[in-house]
């Protein structure tokens, strides 16, 4: 029965992130585990992109992503314009993005962000 419990409570949680994804036309469903990070302040010289250092807000999954922008759940909040550091668990995605959109629910909110700078082939349709 937790199994049950478990999915039943994920597919409710990606429909959150699915409401969102219908606003970005060439979302494409993806699973993948990320570390998302949060700019700590201005560019200072940090080891991140750009120049920034960061400090580990949460672990999530892409739910939605297109050639610019990914799609998630947080638990922590995130606002318009924050900036965050998306890695993936394999270490084949590490991006700096910029949140373009927020939907609140209680206890959740669904984020898109938007790259920073072109990230190549990071999402491949068949």
């Amino acid at each position: 029965m937790p199994n049950q419990a478990s999915a039943t409570a994920r597919a409710f949680e990606s429909d959150f992130v699915s409401r969102l994804a219908r606003f970005f036309p060439d979302a494409t469903p993806v699973r993948i585990p990320i570390q998302l990070s949060r700019v700590n302040g201005q560019s200072n010289g940090g080891p991140g992109p750009n120049g920034h250092e960061w400090s580990a807000l949460q672990e999530t999954v892409i739910e939605f992503g297109t050639p610019r922008e990914v799609l998630f759940l947080v638990t922590e909040p995130l606002e318009f314009a924050d900036h965050v550091l998306v890695e993936s668990k394999d270490g084949s995605l590490r991006a700096e993005a910029s949140v373009v959109a927020v939907q609140y629910h209680p206890e959740r909110t669904a984020v898109a962000a938007r790259f920073v700078k072109n990230v190549p082939n990071w999402i491949v349709k068949s």
